[in-house]
């Protein structure tokens, strides 16, 4: 089961708070992405395109890490590691889609470029620190 984000920073969810995802590179060294995400009361889930640098690293290496500051006080943030525990181009275009209203208003829509695959990538939380 998943570490779920605590009760005192669940307000992070709704809020257009940009995670920081940390993946690794063939060599251990760190790669690092702005993100959009949201939580299904159980992943922390993001998006991407497939082929992407993140969508390479995390299909060799599943292991991730989170870094989300609350936008009102980037003294309050979330600290995540955990891994991806499912990859699904189901669903993809509509979950960034959703992800686009929730960060650009609800009459936002993403329309990806020809050609380009949506991935999902549901991330199991193992350890969660707070601060603030």
């Amino acid at each position: 089961m998943p570490t779920p984000i605590p009760p005192s920073h669940s307000d992070l969810v709704a809020k257009k708070a940009f995670a920081h995802l940390v993946t690794l590179m063939p060599d251990g060294s760190p790669q690092v992405s702005p993100v959009w995400w949201e939580y299904d009361g159980a992943h922390i889930i993001v998006n991407s395109a497939k082929g992407r640098v993140k969508d390479r690293n995390i299909r060799r290496d599943p292991r991730v890490a989170l870094s989300i500051l609350d936008p009102d006080n980037p003294y309050r943030y979330l600290q995540i590691r955990g891994e991806v525990v499912e990859i699904t181009e189901e669903g993809g275009d509509a979950g960034i889609d959703r992800l686009a209203k929730k960060y650009m208003g609800a009459d936002a829509t993403f329309t990806p470029p020809p050609g380009e695959v949506r991935v999902i990538y549901k991330i199991a939380a193992t350890n969660i620190q707070t601060s603030g």
